[in-house]
């Protein structure tokens, strides 16, 4: 068979332990046609195959995204970045000239505001010192807090605070009305309903689906969201991705993408099951898996927060907060209930994928992961815990047992990349640092890696990532390296983030057969030094043998 695409002249890293390394990789038809040696991939060079030299540089298997919001984040580019802004002079003045370019939009939404931005404490106070006519509000980079002024308040109709599910807030003054800032998704989504965008985030917020079913115009805008995050995808190499949130919408969305042509990436989309739901609600869960499972837009599986975040002390810990005596927060599923909840979905082979940041959140998660299997029997599940902040070590050596996927976020470590390592000394008790983080120690004990970025919280680039992964330092002196090599983390980038997600029948690795997903960095990645992977560039992207991004040398 002839080649439609040779890279050849490449340092190719395959992730295939059969076959590490290589030269070249010829590509056919979607699919990877060869690897090997150059003499043996140029070979099936035909009169109209396009040869790319690569020059030396580092070729690889596409990158796996295993956990980021990708709709979100493609909505959320054209917002207001406020990452690093700090202080009131320049978050005004980010803002009024924002506003200033935005004078119909009935929200101005600022993302990326930091948990201290103003001081120890945010208040709509301080939002209307800067605009008190117009609707604000800013979203902290974690994703689970919004800060709101009045006006948006008052247009949000939580000014006088609102009922709310256990775990979500809107947290009141003494004077009786919103401090303006509100804790969860529940609490902040009527202040996003007032954009006219809150249909896309129904699925991580409520579980729902839009009702009315959006037009086929605001389809077609919604499309085009999901095209520009793609599109930033692309460009940092991603080919695959797990999308953290959505719904059956996301994957309609998606869906006609692929019909175009334009569906950049291999996007899984969850079922959200909230606390509030009864079991049959899991029969849509079932019929997104039968209606989705191409190689392009696939569900069959269900995600759960067990619990908050650090920053606002909604992580459920197994003991209490520093300085807080008696809070730890709460599952935001009964205990017993979610082992209940874990047994159907597993029953029903479905893979389920938690949220789960503090030490007690993890421990009931694995508890309920444990009591699926005693009840169903063992199987490929590859159930997931997504993020594990912190664990107890008694706790480690369940996942490997179990086969659960621990799928964690290089960026995240307070200090390694863009969140402040202010965190470690204000949340977690400095005799618990060394429990945090342990992402080696679970993969020494057995428990499958995946790594991602958790965009829009943090930065998508895998390079970035990569580097902080690899760079990162002990918190202290009692705390172990939980750094894994480069190759472990190339792998968990590639590989194992396909086998995470089942889809390593179709990428994941440069095998003969799989899909021809390919990512072409400039240089070799083995003689970069870690400190400066971060800043290498993109020189291809391409998905099912279409090229995807073009760097400045191939453009």
């Amino acid at each position: 068979m002839t080649a439609e695409t040779i890279l050849t002249n490449a340092k190719v890293l395959t992730m295939d332990g059969a076959r590490p390394r290589a030269e070249a990789v010829a590509l056919a038809g979607g699919r990877i046609l060869a690897v090997g040696s150059r003499a043996e991939v140029e070979a099936l060079a035909g009169p109209d195959t396009q040869v790319i030299d690569c020059g030396g540089r580092t070729l690889l298997p596409g990158f796996v995204e295993s956990h980021l919001h990708l709709v979100l984040g493609g909505n959320e580019l054209t917002q207001l970045q406020l990452g690093g802004v700090m202080g009131h002079e320049a978050v005004a003045a980010a803002f009024r000239a924002f506003a200033a370019r935005q004078p119909e939009a009935p929200l101005l939404m600022a993302q990326g505001a930091a948990y201290g931005i103003f001081g120890p404490d945010t208040t709509r106070q301080h939002l209307d010192a800067i605009i008190a006519d117009r609707p604000i509000a800013m979203m902290s980079p974690d994703h689970h807090t919004v800060w709101a002024n009045t006006a948006a308040l008052e247009a949000a109709g939580i000014l006088r605070g609102a009922v709310m599910p256990h775990g979500h807030e809107v947290v009141m003054g003494a004077d009786g009305l919103a401090t303006g800032e509100l804790r969860e998704f529940e609490a902040f989504s009527p202040v996003l309903a007032l954009s006219g965008e809150m249909h896309l985030q129904l699925g991580i917020a409520t579980g729902g689906e839009p009702d009315p079913w959006p037009s086929d115009l605001r389809q077609a805008m919604d499309r085009e969201k999901a095209l520009a995050g793609l599109k930033h995808c692309a460009s940092h190499g991603i080919t695959s991705m797990v999308n953290m949130d959505g719904n059956r919408y996301t994957c309609v969305l998606l869906a006609g993408l692929r019909d175009e042509g334009r569906l950049l990436a291999r996007v899984k989309v969850p079922f959200h099951f909230k606390p509030h739901m009864e079991l049959t609600e899991l029969d849509r869960a079932d019929a997104m898996r039968a209606e989705f499972a191409d190689d392009w837009v696939m569900s069959g599986f269900v995600k759960m927060f067990m619990d908050g975040v650090v920053d606002s002390r909604t992580a459920y810990m197994l003991n209490d907060y520093p300085g807080h005596p008696g809070h730890r927060s709460d599952p935001l599923f009964e205990p017993e209930r979610f082992k209940e909840i874990c047994r159907e979905i597993d029953r029903r082979g479905l893979q389920i994928a938690v949220h789960a940041i503090g030490d007690g959140a993890v421990r009931t998660t694995i508890d309920g992961y444990e009591v699926a299997r005693v009840a169903n029997g063992p199987r490929d599940s590859r159930h997931r815990i997504e993020h594990i902040e912190l664990i107890d070590r008694a706790d480690i050596p369940r996942l490997g047992a179990l086969g659960i996927t621990a799928s964690v976020q290089p960026p995240h470590p307070p200090g390694v990349m863009d969140f402040p390592l202010g965190t470690m000394e204000t949340i977690f008790p400095p005799e618990r640092w060394k429990d945090a983080y342990l992402w080696k120690s679970l993969a020494d004990k057995g428990a499958p890696v995946a790594y991602a970025s958790d965009w829009p919280v943090t930065d998508v680039s895998v390079m970035r990532g990569l580097q902080a992964a690899l760079t990162r330092k002990p918190f202290s002196d009692d705390c172990t390296d939980e750094r894994l090599g480069l190759m472990e983390s190339l792998y968990a980038y590639t590989a194992g983030g396909a086998w995470a997600a089942h889809m390593d029948h179709i990428t994941g690795r440069l095998v003969p057969g799989l899909a021809a997903d390919l990512v072409l960095i400039e240089g070799d990645i083995e003689a970069i030094p870690a400190e400066e992977i971060g800043e290498t560039g993109i020189a291809l992207t391409i998905c099912g043998g279409r090229i995807t991004h073009r760097g400045a040398r191939f453009a």
